[in-house]
């Protein structure tokens, strides 16, 4: 009788613990999948948030992403933490469509489901419109978290301090932030959202000083031939052979400079000839325009025009002209120009073989450049 109790008992035991083990299972289960269900949502938000003001054009990506949310909702009831985490993306997203009350009131209801999750402390530093105030949360939350990288949050917050460190013009800063996010184990959408911004800030790192005027044009990914003359004149002084210390206005250098040659008439290198037609102020800047605006600079600034033709008579005579550079005609007024700019080192061949003379200038490379020749 006992051997049947003793028999009855181990084999409920390894019942009870089958169940167990079986439910641990499940729980394991069901969490992987609900991280797994929130990794997307964190894919389908993140780059629409790195996108800034430009999201609402996005609406294709906002609908996706808010649909994704609203499927998840159904089973979000089930888990308390799940759930806050939800709602705060859910926030997130609200505010890049424009819905600030709802982003608020989701703001809540996540601090009452899981109080201090991640994504609720980065809806909150969002929903803070002061950069400067913004920082100080930031911090403050990076102290509570700790500055270790694997740290739970470490590398969301120094995506948000690179964002407020950026918004007030602390560049150097910004990018150590976002490099410390990157190299933090964060989640890959991260870096292939705001690697441009980055980049950015890592290349104003040097513009410390810069005019307010001028500081805004140096972010821009793409620039006018006013915002040219802007940098150029307040940054720099290699205009003063066209102003002579005088106070001209916007037109009068934009003028001067096209009827001195430093603007040209076209910005298309495919063209062999030069047309008679005339530059607007606000036509945005290409690559080949800004090659023929810095080497005609470069070669004012040295007193040595002979630099405008030097490289067309080395390589674009005889029967058989030939450019060293695949994507530039040899017979292109642009030719001197910009096989200059490259020989010199004061532009690049971004792939070592082309120049892609059609793509924008950014402000900042610009003001580089230039500070090179004035130097």
């Amino acid at each position: 009788m006992k051997k049947v109790i003793l028999l009855f008992g181990l084999t409920a035991a390894i019942f009870v613990s089958c169940a167990s083990l079986r439910g641990d299972i499940f729980i394991d289960r069901h969490r992987e999948q609900m991280n797994s269900d929130l990794a997307e949502v964190e894919k389908l938000v993140v780059p629409l948030e790195a996108a800034g003001g430009e999201a609402r054009r996005l609406q294709d990506d906002l609908l996706q992403a808010r649909q994704k949310i609203s499927s998840l909702e159904n089973n979000a009831s089930a888990d308390a933490y799940f759930s806050g985490r939800l709602i705060a993306w859910s926030g997130r997203l609200a505010i890049l469509e424009g819905r600030y009350s709802d982003a608020v009131r989701l703001q809540r209801q996540s601090q009452a489901a899981a109080a201090g999750n991640v994504p609720l402390i980065i809806l909150g530093i969002r929903l803070e419109g002061d950069p400067a105030k913004r920082l100080e949360i930031i911090e403050r939350e990076l102290a509570i978290a700790g500055q270790h990288p694997s740290a739970p949050g470490f590398g969301e917050l120094q995506i948000e301090r690179g964002r407020a460190l950026f918004e007030t013009n602390r560049f150097s800063e910004s990018a150590g932030a976002f490099d410390a996010a990157f190299s933090s184990g964060i989640n890959p959408v991260y870096r292939d959202s705001y690697t441009r911004d980055r980049n950015r800030a890592w290349e104003l790192r040097n513009t410390t000083g810069a005019a307010a005027g001028t500081l805004g044009v140096l972010g821009q990914d793409s620039i006018s031939w006013g915002d040219c003359i802007a940098i150029a004149r307040n940054e720099t002084q290699l205009l003063r052979f066209i102003s002579g210390g005088r106070n001209l206005t916007d037109a009068e250098f934009f003028n001067r400079l096209i009827e001195r040659g430093f603007i040209p008439s076209t910005q298309d290198v495919t063209r062999n000839d030069w047309p008679a037609t005339r530059p607007a102020r606000d036509e945005i800047v290409t690559r080949a325009g800004a090659a023929w605006f810095i080497w005609h600079l470069h070669a004012e600034a040295r007193g040595d025009r002979t630099l405008l033709s030097r490289y067309s008579a080395r390589f674009a005579t005889g029967s058989n002209p030939r450019s060293p550079i695949a994507d530039i005609p040899p017979l292109s007024p642009f030719f001197d120009s910009i096989l200059g700019c490259v020989e010199t080192e004061l532009m690049s061949m971004p792939d070592g073989r082309n120049f892609r003379p059609a793509q924008h200038i950014r402000g900042a490379e610009l003001l580089a450049i230039l500070r090179r020749i004035d130097n």
